[in-house]
């Protein structure tokens, strides 16, 4: 069986597409295809309040590739999501409408807390030590997402308007960082120690610069040293020192700053980074609603 899925988020859009194979009466996800293309819809909406014309037609175009890509791989069922920018953008609908009628992709706005639990729907947790609590921390260009995991249940998911592309356009308030503040103490706590659980496109490249060996975790302090290395250079400066794209290299301090907080706000000195996005959550939540109709 082969299944996509379309995260059309504020920084980029990305289709996965993936072949299931059952291994022993277990599903075994294999990754056939991933396309980024570096959309940046949130650039025009956080600030305009709309998506522009040329953001719009990139959108647009965009679809047709990735329709023309899943009937290339024949894929058998997908889902299109779109989250915070798309959520904002006064034109949000129409350009939906638009997608449908030119390359027959329907897209659905998603809520915040669905973002959240997407990426819970990898169920990375469950393969973890039990002696340990988790939080899910999901970061965005226009949003972040916690999901906090106990004793095999998840206790409290939030979506907070903090995200990469909002922080590059000043449009994040200090008052916006003292209501997530305020949340997380509230809200993640545990008597067993907590771990994090790191997913998005900025994570996953400090956690591959870092030469760390995958299953193990980055520590805070180490998050906070490349902060202050990232924080003193020019976005030229880190383009040439870390061979970054100019679309990695603008956020990515952004990043590390949403997850220094949230990691020193909850009291977690380590963060796992097992390569999870939305779209690997919702090619899970895909099979296990097909799975479930069985």
């Amino acid at each position: 069986m082969k299944i996509a899925a379309i995260d059309i988020g504020s920084n980029a859009a990305r289709l996965l597409i993936n072949e299931v194979k059952i291994n022993n009466k277990q599903p075994e996800f294999i990754k056939l295809n991933l396309l980024r293309i570096p959309l940046r819809l949130g650039m025009d909406v956080f600030t305009l309040g709309k998506i522009g014309e040329e953001r719009e037609k990139m959108v647009i175009d965009s679809m047709k590739i990735f329709s023309d890509l899943m009937k290339m791989y024949k894929v058998e069922h997908y889902r299109a999501c779109a989250t915070s920018a798309m959520r904002d953008a006064a034109n949000g609908k129409d350009i939906i409408n638009e997608v449908r009628q030119t390359s027959g992709i329907n897209i659905e706005i998603i809520s915040g807390d669905e973002e959240a639990s997407l990426v819970f729907e990898n169920h990375i947790a469950e393969a973890l030590d039990k002696e340990f609590a988790y939080l899910y921390i999901d970061v965005g260009g226009g949003s972040t997402e916690l999901t906090f995991y106990e004793n095999g249940k998840m206790l409290y998911e939030k979506s907070f308007n903090i995200g990469t592309i909002r922080l590059l356009n000043n449009l994040v308030t200090p008052d916006n960082w003292k209501d997530m503040k305020e949340e997380i103490r509230k809200n993640i706590n545990s008597k067993k120690p907590i771990v994090a659980i790191g997913s998005g496109g900025n994570i996953n490249k400090v956690f591959s610069m870092s030469k760390i060996k995958d299953g193990k975790p980055m520590s805070l302090s180490h998050l906070k040293k490349v902060y202050k290395e990232f924080d003193d250079l020019t976005v030229d400066e880190r383009m040439t020192k870390y061979n970054l794209r100019e679309d990695r290299a603008d956020v990515l301090v952004h990043a590390l700053k949403i997850f220094n907080n949230v990691m020193s706000w909850s009291e977690i000195s380590r963060i796992f980074v097992p390569k999870i996005s939305v779209a690997d959550g919702l090619i899970h939540n895909i099979y296990s609603k097909l799975a479930d109709k069985k």
